[in-house]
């Protein structure tokens, strides 16, 4: 028998493979974060969010002690940070207050802001296929709000807040990679994150119960399984590949959302977000070809989804 692999299963499978995973995850933990928000403030649960997710960093502090931790760009990591924290607190409070199936969908919008971004601050070329890509995914937004016709509300602007503030913090990653590892990356950003979402929390705060803080350590440890599996596809697979795949999400959110919360979400949700999903899927196929080309210089993922760093340098989404 032969030792080798089916290109096959460590390729584009694995990679689909993985993101399915990574969509159902993320799917499940922002489900418990609504769970968990009738009994503590999304503020406090992003804090505790902050706290596991570092917690997992543990075994790599073990292995190569405080080495990690080595930088000349504090200042930058800082100012990351306190993006970082921002549209953290706006994406959970919006995710409290909103159905997970809009919230999926709005969430697919990050990766147009950053590229109008890295256009505006970068210096990098978008010609007229990725501004179409754009306007189309901008109006896709517009459907699912439809400002004017219907009450906005809170929530949703919150979360589309949250990718554009998230969006900001992604030009700074993109510098950050250039000189500094993913580890060294993701370690800053819970050590600035941390007291932020405790000073934001502080004024909301109470005690959870043990059953409230298994839910929360179920958060961070279902985020980083997600946050992992979704940068483990990009490695292993071409982002035409796995990028359809993440449109999963708003499947899932809406089968959990009607399940538990007895959402039904509308047309124009559908609609919206799959304009939205199109364009942003567009963007992340084409600029992955450009990379590959050496056309757009490397950089980190475009794709938040609880605005968490990410835990591995997945280039060339």
């Amino acid at each position: 028998m032969s030792d080798r692999t089916s290109p096959l299963l460590t390729g584009s499978l694995a990679g689909i493979l993985m993101m399915a995973v990574a969509a159902a995850a993320f799917s499940v933990m922002h489900a418990a974060i609504r769970h968990v928000s009738d009994e503590l403030h999304p503020f406090e649960i992003a804090f505790f969010r902050v706290v596991f997710g570092f917690v997992a960093l543990a075994p790599i502090f073990l292995r190569d002690g405080w080495e990690p931790l080595r930088t000349t760009k504090l200042k930058l990591f800082g100012i990351r940070g306190v993006l970082n924290a921002a549209a953290m607190l706006m994406f959970f409070f919006g995710l409290s207050i909103t159905p997970l199936a809009t919230v999926a969908a709005l969430g697919f919008t990050a990766p147009l802001f950053a590229t109008v971004l890295a256009a505006l601050v970068l210096g990098e070329v978008v010609r007229l296929r990725r501004w179409t890509a754009i306007i189309i995914g901008f109006v896709g937004a517009m459907v699912i709000l439809r400002p004017g016709v219907i009450d906005v509300g809170l929530g949703p602007m919150l979360v589309l807040g949250s990718s554009v503030v998230w969006s900001v913090a992604l030009m700074i990653i993109k510098v950050l990679t250039r000189t500094e590892s993913s580890v060294t990356i993701t370690a800053y950003a819970s050590i600035f994150l941390a007291p932020i979402c405790l000073v934001a929390a502080l004024p909301f705060w109470e005690w959870p119960s043990l059953t409230a803080l298994a839910w929360l350590a179920g958060i961070g440890v279902v985020g980083t399984v997600a946050q992992t599996a979704m940068n483990q596809s990009f490695k292993i697979a071409d982002a035409s590949a796995v990028l359809p795949v993440d449109f999963s999400k708003l499947l899932w959110a809406a089968a959990i959302g009607y399940v538990l919360f007895d959402e039904v979400p509308d047309l124009w949700t559908w609609v919206g977000g799959a304009m939205i999903f199109a364009s942003a899927t567009y963007i992340g196929i084409r600029e992955s070809r450009l990379k590959r080309a050496g056309a757009l210089s490397k950089g980190p993922p475009s794709t938040p989804v609880d605005r968490q760093p990410p835990t591995e340098d997945r280039r060339g989404a």
